[in-house]
């Protein structure tokens, strides 16, 4: 999982990345678009506005784990592993063996009703819609950059607390929905 000793970087938000998103989403669509019901763009380089870590967060979203294998084989035909959900229930990971010409992404498969995917969806749309949020996930993000500068387990563990928060008060609590 970890490349050595890569150096954990916070930039500035990068409009480039909706376009990057695009073209990822495109790709994975021709090898499996029959298959899934959407391609989702999660994680920090999908907030507007937020500095993140340079690398696109993409979760395939299926109706059910039925055509889960039909997409295994497909994305490894296509020169994709399969990694296992790495620890997080409702999130199936793959990892590209070869460069597509497009920036760094995590690709994701999950299920609609999928732990992993729906918290990925409340806490994007959360940021998005919050702004002080939004700035104080940033601040976060930046501070734990320069602590854990090569530590991705810890800079990634000190940011739980902060999404834990965040979806108590969405997907956790039915109150949010409401107002």
């Amino acid at each position: 999982m970890t490349e050595g000793k890569r150096i954990i970087e916070v930039v500035p938000y990068n409009p480039e990345w909706k376009t990057e998103f695009e073209k990822i989403k495109k790709m994975i669509s021709g090898y499996i678009g029959d298959l899934i019901l959407a391609i989702e763009h999660v994680g920090s380089t999908s907030v507007e506005g937020l500095s993140a870590k340079p690398i696109i967060d993409l979760d395939v979203v299926i109706e059910s784990y039925d055509v889960f294998p039909s997409i295994v084989e497909r994305l490894e035909q296509q020169g994709y592993e399969y990694e296992g959900n790495l620890g997080t229930e409702g999130r199936e990971a793959f990892r590209r063996l070869f460069n597509d010409g497009c920036m760094k992404y995590h690709l994701y498969v999950c299920p609609q009703d999928g732990k992993g995917y729906l918290e990925h969806i409340a806490f994007r749309d959360y940021l998005r819609g919050y702004e002080s949020a939004r700035k104080e996930y940033e601040l976060l993000k930046i501070r734990l950059a320069e602590t854990h500068r090569f530590d991705i387990d810890s800079y990634s563990n000190h940011k739980t607390e902060f999404v834990k928060d965040i979806l108590k008060k969405t997907l956790y609590n039915v109150s949010y929905n409401n107002g």
